[in-house]
Formats: structure tokens, C-alpha cells, sequence
């Protein structure tokens, strides 16, 4: 019979004597006595910290060994920080020094949204949800020895420390010099806190996702719940991001804080809820943020809208119009009377060409009155009225009251029904000039879908003055754009002329550090159509959008798709971002 081997024996000795796991494992790789592993364990449970730590900070076992027994142990990888150089790890300054050190990790690689760190005890695994918290990220942890990892930490945040410091300073000042203001006007600190420390976290969270939302010009922020997750997600130039992934557990103190901030009913969470957070970031700048909760089954999901009053003073220069598109709008703005329609889905910005309208025509001389659901944005000169259908305000409502006002220019939020329809044709009809948006493709769809709300051929045709359809294309890159290489059919097939392809070069989407996907902000792509005597002729004899479309091209007003390749030509915007907005 074979003889067992001296480990073995020292397993079943390890084993007689009661002991399991790591303090087994130190005694089977000859590291520590029995005696020694048992005392040195009782010391540990009376200091309350992990045996691993006990016997490599008092010096029992080397780091290094120590840390490949406990591989060994919990199946872990071990990572020899000797080879790593520095300058290979992630920048310090996207981590949280003080967690850092606090755990005493070390990030050793970022994938997207996974983080590797090398931690210098297995317990140390169990405490990772702080930096996951911290950065949004999910963390993986292997083992490093604990001298090797508390020399390479040392040298990776003292490199990159003054920076650091300079970044923390502006996120510092940054949220101190925020102010949340509620719909009734009341001014509170951004830092405001329940009555536990607890949630200081959830707080300091909320407001680096704010301030991230601005930095990245976020649209929205989305905060959602799932069965056994959570994210947050920005809309940028468009297009919904993934942002963060903070722990499952933190949901509902995350909703908590948004709905303190925004004076929504915190105790609520059946029904839908409306708010707004004003945030003042500097005496000369604030941002305003829509609110609304929405009960989900694996909780309630929280989106902000961002609404920059900045956003209505880019000009008319920075929209996006041909030099003609541009001439149409102003001179439909410069009449006395008539309307004009802006028409497009949501979120393609017909509310800022709108305000841009307004803008121009905001003279001391002139009355505006504008009806929205809800007014997203405030210009001083202009009497903007919120409409409440539940206590009956709603646009009719708004608008006969603004008729009695003495206005000169009406703007209303959006034609849903007859009757505002009826009341914006006759203010256009009686000397007022009104602006406002409907909900259609096109603009032939536009005209039709007056008349199938009821409105007759002749008001139609005698109100309606210009007619604006619009998208929101990504702008390409100017650093990293590429020239694309579409064969000439293609082209032509998109609509591209022999002209044309001969004269331009198409340019795609390459992806660098300073845009998203290779795009950087948006620009408006329009159709604009006056209507003209011709249009007016045919919608005396209720045709259909098919023959308006058709008298529009005729006359030599571009359609979407057309105005789109313009942009594409000029090396603004890509051709499949194009066919992406336009094309059904």
C-alpha cells in the first residue's frame, strides 16, 4: 500500500484539529503550525477582521504566499502588481480617491461598463458595492499581494493626484453653488439631506448625474427600475445612453430624493406625478427640470426633462435653414396676421423654432401670449400661460381669454382639437398672427389634418400662411469624421443627382473621445412651404396630401428627404443618419 503524501497528512491533522477553509489551507502549504493558526484566529475574531488580514499585518505569513493560498482557497486570479506600469491603469481621477483608499483597491482595467480592481483581501470582494455606488460601474475584483497593492496605490494616486484635486474642486463647487427651487418658488440648498446620514450617498449620487446630464447637454434623464436592476440613462443629441448602474437596493431612495427635490408626494407611489427642480448654477445661468414619476411593477421609473432656456436663443442662423427656408419664416413672421404651423414628432424640435419665431418678434411694441402644456420655456416680455385641463383651462379656453387680452401674436402649444382649431383660424383670420405646432409627416399632412378635424377648405386656406416640417439630425464629428466610400447607384438611388455626386464628398460616423458614436449636437433639417395661391386653389377643392405634396415640389420647395442629402452634401451629417429620421 501506498504511503500518503506529507500534505495529505497535514490536511487530515489540519482536519482532526478542527480546522477549515483559509486556516487549513496555511497549514497544509506549510505557512503556519497548527498552534500558530489557531492563536493567531482567536486573535483575529477579537480584533473582528479576517485571519488573512490578522497574519499578514502582524507578520505571520509572507504577503505574497499568503495571497496565493488564499487564490487557492476561493478559486480567485492573482495579479503581480511588479509588472503592471502605471501608465496602463485607468486615470485615477474618474475614481473616487477616498474609496480607493478606504478599501484599499486598485482599478486595474475598464470594458465599458465593468471595472477590474485588485483587492488585497477576499472580504474585501463583499465591500466592492461602494465603488460600484460611486462609479455606476459593475466591479469584478482579483487578488494582489497586500504590499505590492499598497505601494502601486500610493504611486497611482500621486500621480495623477493634482489633477484630481483641481477636478473635485470644480465638481465641489460646482454643487455647492446649485440651488433647487420647487414650483412654489421656495429657494433649497441641492445638498439638502433627509434625517439619516444614510442617504448622504443617494444625494451626492443624484447630483453628479445631474451634473453630468448638463456636461454631456443631455436631453432627458432617464431613472429605471427593473426586476433585479437599476439604470440611468441620458438622451444625447437624441439618442438614450447608459450612464450609470447604481445598486438594485438604492432604487427607492434614489426616487425618494428625486421627488424631495422636485416637492412631488414622496409617500405616492400608485399614481403618476408632475413636478419641476430649477437649478441655478451660476448668478447669470439656470436650468430648469421637467419631472415626472411613473409607477412601473419593479417600482417607479423618474424622468427629467432638461429645459435650457438657452436653447430658444441660438438664432435663426443656428437652426439649420437654406438661405430660402430662412427668408420664408421671417417673412411670414413679419405679417401682420396669419398662421403658422410647425409640425413634426416629438422631441424634433419644433418648440425652439417656435421660440425662435417668438424671439424675433418680442419687441416692446408687440403683445405675445403663449398657451403651452407645460411652458418649457421663460422668456421675459411674454405672457406665457400653463394650461390645466382638469380645472378647465385648456388651449380654447386659453385662447379666448387671450383674444380679450389685446394680442398681437398668439402662440399656442399645439392644435389637438376642433375647437382650438376653429379659435386659432379666426385670430389668424381677425389681425393676430399665430403660431403653433400639429402633429403630422409633412407638411401637405398638415393641411389635411385640419380639414379632418372639421375645419372648413376656405378658413384653412385663407388662415394658414406657412407651414414648417421639421427633424433633428446628428451632426458628424469635425475630428474624426471619415469620407465614406457609397457607390455612385446607391447615391443615386437615395436621390443624389450626377452633379451632385461629382461635387461632394459624403462623409460617415468614425467615433472619437470628444463626440458620441462619431456625432456632436444636433441640427434641424425643414421642409418650408408657403402656401401659395396655387396651394389655396386646391385646398378650396379638399385635396388630398398626395396632390399638395405634389404642388409643393412642383413649385420647388424641398422636401425632408431632399433637405436632408443638402446636409449630407455639405459634410454636416451622415446619409444613414438621414434615412434614419426621415425615412418610415
Amino acid at each position: 500500500m501506498s504511503q500518503p503524501s506529507s500534505e495529505s497528512t497535514l490536511s487530515h491533522a489540519a482536519a482532526r484539529g478542527g480546522l477549515r477553509g483559509i486556516a487549513e489551507r496555511l497549514v497544509n502549504h506549510g505557512l503556519l503550525t497548527e498552534t500558530e493558526v489557531t492563536r493567531a484566529r482567536a486573535a483575529a475574531e477579537q480584533q473582528e477582521i479576517p485571519l488573512l488580514r490578522h497574519v499578514v499585518e502582524h507578520r505571520l505569513v509572507d504577503p505574497v504566499e499568503a495571497t496565493v493560498a488564499a487564490a487557492r482557497e476561493y478559486g480567485l486570479p492573482v495579479v503581480d502588481l511588479d509588472a503592471v506600469r502605471l501608465g496602463a491603469l485607468p486615470p485615477a481621477e474618474h475614481y473616487p480617491a477616498r474609496v480607493l483608499r478606504n478599501l484599499g483597491v486598485l482599478p486595474l482595467a475598464r470594458h465599458e461598463h465593468r471595472l477590474t480592481v485588485a483587492v488585497p483581501y477576499p472580504a474585501t470582494l463583499t465591500q466592492l458595492d461602494e465603488l460600484q455606488f460611486a462609479t455606476g460601474l459593475s466591479v469584478d475584483g482579483v487578488l494582489a499581494p497586500v504590499n505590492q497593492l499598497d505601494t502601486t496605490l500610493r504611486s497611482y494616486l500621486a500621480q495623477s493626484e493634482r489633477k484630481m484635486l483641481e477636478d473635485l474642486d470644480n465638481v465641489d463647487d460646482a454643487v455647492s453653488s446649485l440651488n433647487v427651487q420647487s414650483g412654489g418658488g421656495e429657494d433649497v440648498p441641492l445638498e439638502e439631506t433627509s434625517d439619516s446620514s444614510d442617504d448622504a450617498p443617494v444625494v451626492k449620487f443624484v447630483n453628479k448625474i445631474l451634473l453630468d446630464a448638463i456636461r454631456q447637454e443631455a436631453s432627458d434623464i432617464h431613472f429605471e427600475p427593473y426586476e433585479h436592476s437599476y439604470r440611468v440613462r441620458f438622451r444625447v443629441d437624441g439618442m438614450l445612453l447608459e450612464a450609470a448602474r447604481p445598486p438594485f437596493a438604492m432604487r427607492h431612495r434614489i426616487a425618494a430624493r428625486l421627488k424631495i427635490m422636485s416637492r412631488l408626494d414622496i409617500s405616492e407611489r400608485r399614481l403618476p406625478q408632475d413636478g419641476a427642480i430649477k437649478l441655478k448654477l451660476s448668478r447669470t445661468r439656470s436650468l430648469d427640470f421637467r419631472v415626472n414619476s411613473l409607477p412601473t411593477v419593479y417600482g417607479e421609473k423618474i424622468v427629467l426633462r432638461l429645459l435650457d432656456p438657452t436653447a430658444a436663443q441660438l438664432g435663426i442662423d443656428q437652426l439649420g435653414f437654406t438661405q430660402d427656408q430662412k427668408a420664408h419664416y421671417e417673412k411670414a413672421l413679419a405679417q401682420p396676421q396669419g398662421m403658422i404651423l410647425v409640425t413634426g414628432p416629438t422631441g424634433s424640435g419644433k418648440t425652439v423654432s417656435l421660440y425662435t419665431g417668438i424671439n424675433i418678434l418680442n419687441q416692446i411694441e408687440r403683445n405675445i401670449c403663449t398657451a403651452e402644456d407645460p411652458v418649457e420655456i421663460k422668456v421675459p416680455g411674454i405672457n406665457q400661460v400653463n394650461v390645466l385641463p382638469k380645472i378647465g383651462l385648456d388651449f380654447a379656453s386659453a385662447l379666448r381669454a387671450f383674444l380679450r387680452q389685446d394680442p398681437d401674436v398668439v402662440m399656442v402649444g399645439e392644435v389637438r382639437d376642433l375647437e382650438t382649431a376653429e379659435i386659432s383660424v379666426k385670430a389668424a383670420q381677425t389681425g393676430h398672427l399665430v403660431l403653433s405646432t400639429v402633429h403630422t409627416n409633412s407638411a401637405a399632412e398638415t393641411l389635411t389634418r385640419l380639414s379632418n378635424m372639421g375645419v372648413s377648405p376656405f378658413n384653412i386656406a385663407s388662415a394658414v400662411s406657412l407651414i414648417i416640417a421639421q427633424r433633428l439630425v446628428r451632426v458628424l464629428c469635425p475630428q474624426c469624421k471619415e469620407p465614406a466610400d457609397i457607390p455612385a447607384r446607391a447615391l443615386r438611388h437615395e436621390g443624389f443627382s450626377e452633379a451632385d455626386i461629382e461635387r461632394s464628398t459624403i462623409y460617415q460616423p468614425a467615433g472619437c473621445k470628444q463626440c458620441t458614436q462619431g456625432y456632436k449636437g444636433r441640427i434641424g433639417i425643414y421642409e418650408v412651404v408657403p402656401v401659395t395661391e396655387a396651394m389655396r386653389q386646391l385646398i378650396m377643392r379638399d385635396a388630398n396630401s398626395l396632390d399638395i405634396d405634389r404642388q409643393a415640389r412642383q413649385e420647388g420647395f424641398t422636401n425632408l428627404h431632399h433637405s436632408g442629402l443638402m446636409k449630407v452634401m455639405e459634410g454636416i451629417t451622415s446619409l444613414e443618419e438621414v434615412n434614419r429620421v426621415t425615412k418610415e
